[in-house]
């Protein structure tokens, strides 16, 4: 009997800075090599914080990636491939959203990572319609350093207006609905 390749899927992992996003597809990653699958990792070339060609989480975990410039140098170099993840997807154009349905028509089990809103809590970049078009969704949650509930929000501690900002703690906090609408003057009802 023919051995057909399996249909693929889109997998999303998202939330606020400090959530596990990128810990919980290290381990979905890990856990598809274990299982003598194909693996392959992609990172935008920007996201440098802890390593150039290693998708790292903030607990420390690690997995080797390979660093792109734009989506679509990912088809390049998926042949012959069992599993694709791509970690900060937020940091890639649209194009993101083609390359990953490509991949996913192909047979290839895709997972992504990326913040699910940007630090002024809008959708950000094609994490909304990566959502949309995913079998599969977890949002996971941080913490609010400042109450302690479930935290959705990258609150930015810094002066800065650009849309992309990299950083850390000394950057960003998780912070929950309540505790960003009051840093950001925004009413009930609004």
């Amino acid at each position: 009997m023919e051995n057909a390749k399996h249909p693929g899927w889109v997998e999303v992992i998202c939330g606020s800075m400090f959530s596990g996003k990128t810990e919980e597809l290290i381990r979905r990653l890990k856990r598809a090599k274990f299982a003598n699958q194909h693996v392959e990792i992609f990172k935008p070339k920007i996201d440098v914080r802890y390593s150039e060609d290693e998708v790292v989480s903030h607990e420390g975990n690690s997995i080797m990636s390979t660093p792109v410039d734009s989506p679509e140098a990912i088809l390049l170099l998926t042949s012959n491939v069992d599993v694709v993840g791509i970690d900060e997807a937020q940091f890639f154009d649209e194009g993101i959203v083609d390359v990953v349905q490509t991949l996913a028509n192909r047979g290839i089990r895709v997972i992504v990572a990326g913040l699910d809103m940007d630090y002024l809590g809008k959708p950000f970049g094609p994490m909304p319609t990566l959502m949309a078009i995913a079998e599969y969704v977890t949002k996971v949650h941080a913490i609010c350093v400042r109450c302690g509930d479930l935290a959705q929000h990258s609150h930015r501690l810094s002066k800065s207006d650009k849309l992309v900002e990299l950083g850390e703690k000394d950057i960003y906090e998780p912070i929950c609905r309540h505790c960003f609408n009051q840093l950001s003057g925004t009413k009930k009802g609004d």
